[in-house]
């Protein structure tokens, strides 16, 4: 089973290092979007999936990324606040301070559970859209604010083109890999965490939280930590949003924004990173895929023509997922694959035990 499975990995890696070589401009963004939830899903997973932590604030931390970025690397002669650090720096700043905004609230983390910090986290999405549409000189307003580009090893991630192989490279082709190598990263090191000692901490509240105290895990420590990690996780995920958004809005990050990332963890999988990565795949794509084709789709119209738009039927697909999935297969689309490796299996995090 090992080596096929090594030639598919392989393959895959191939396939998504050659991709920009063919794909046009949409199919890229398009990526990159899925790319950047599929890190902030990985971030929630860990939280919610692995330790069992509701969180409905997932938007604030990504929004503390994407603009913190802008704040950091920006000069200010667009009349808003900049610091005018290296670009780099400045995207390490803006997940380390969504890492600090998150422990700033972890300890109210480390004490609540289940649908009470689900509400407690819900009230930084609306502080985070007070501060986002009030703080001009920070944010921009409602109007928001351009996101300067990623300059790293001398290598600008703007439009500025490239050539490599006689194609030109422009933005999206540049930060395709850039996307590739965080999201590898992430869940690296995020897969090394669940299989580790932290892991079985993490599953043992989850799954017990009396008995994983009684046996010696420090379960608001953990708590408190698991959500400082899931903090960056969302921060660079919001960093990489905003490079590809070219521009930040407040309206982006709503508590709309969090709930897919909910549906993202559930259709795909609990507490697996594989999952989370199938899961922010889908509910990304959706909607674009929608939008493109929405003329050769019955049911669904172009946005302001009065029908169904593609963000609704996008947002009804996925909830009806998000429904079929807890009925029919709790483990999520992760599970498909896990149950063809693994002869015999425990339960699922969303399996009754």
């Amino acid at each position: 089973m090992t080596r096929p499975r090594t030639y598919v990995w392989l393959a895959g890696a191939v396939v998504l290092l050659a991709l920009p070589f063919y794909l046009d401009r949409f199919w890229l963004q398009a990526g990159l979007f899925a790319m950047a939830a599929a890190i902030g899903a990985i971030g929630i997973n860990l939280l919610t999936g692995a330790t069992g932590q509701l969180s409905m604030g997932h938007a604030f931390f990504l929004a503390i990324g994407a603009y913190g970025y802008c704040v950091f690397a920006g000069d200010g002669d667009d009349g808003l606040t900049g610091l005018g650090l290296p670009t780099w720096i400045a995207a390490a700043l803006a997940v380390l301070v969504a890492g600090i905004a998150g422990g700033l609230f972890s300890p109210i983390a480390g004490r609540l559970r289940g649908a009470y910090l689900g509400i407690a986290t819900l009230a930084l999405i609306f502080i985070g859209q007070h501060v986002l549409f009030n703080a001009h000189d920070l944010t921009g307003g409602s109007n928001g604010r351009d996101v300067p580009p990623l300059s790293v090893f001398g290598i600008t991630f703007d439009e500025s083109e490239l050539v490599v192989a006689a194609v030109p490279f422009g933005a999206s082709e540049k930060l395709w890999y850039a996307g590739l190598v965080l999201l590898l990263g992430c869940g690296l090191f995020a897969r090394g965490v669940l299989r580790g000692r932290p892991g079985r901490a993490m599953n043992a509240i989850r799954d017990h939280r009396i008995a994983a105290g009684v046996i010696g895990v420090p379960v608001a420590r953990y708590r408190a930590g698991v959500f400082v990690l899931s903090s960056m996780y969302a921060g660079l995920a919001g960093v990489l949003l905003a490079l590809v958004f070219q521009r930040t809005v407040p309206d982006y990050f709503g508590i709309t924004l969090s709930l897919e990332y909910l549906a993202m963890i559930v259709i795909g999988g609990l507490g697996s990173v594989a999952g989370a990565v199938v899961g922010a795949a889908v509910v990304s794509l959706l909607p674009q895929l929608l939008t493109r084709y929405s003329d050769a789709l019955p049911l669904v119209s172009a946005p302001g023509s009065g029908g169904i738009t593609p963000g609704e039927a996008s947002r009804y697909l996925y909830g009806a997922a998000v429904v079929a999935v807890v009925l029919f297969l709790p483990g999520g689309l992760a599970s498909i694959a896990a149950r063809r490796t693994r002869p015999t299996s425990g339960p699922t995090p969303g399996e009754e035990r």
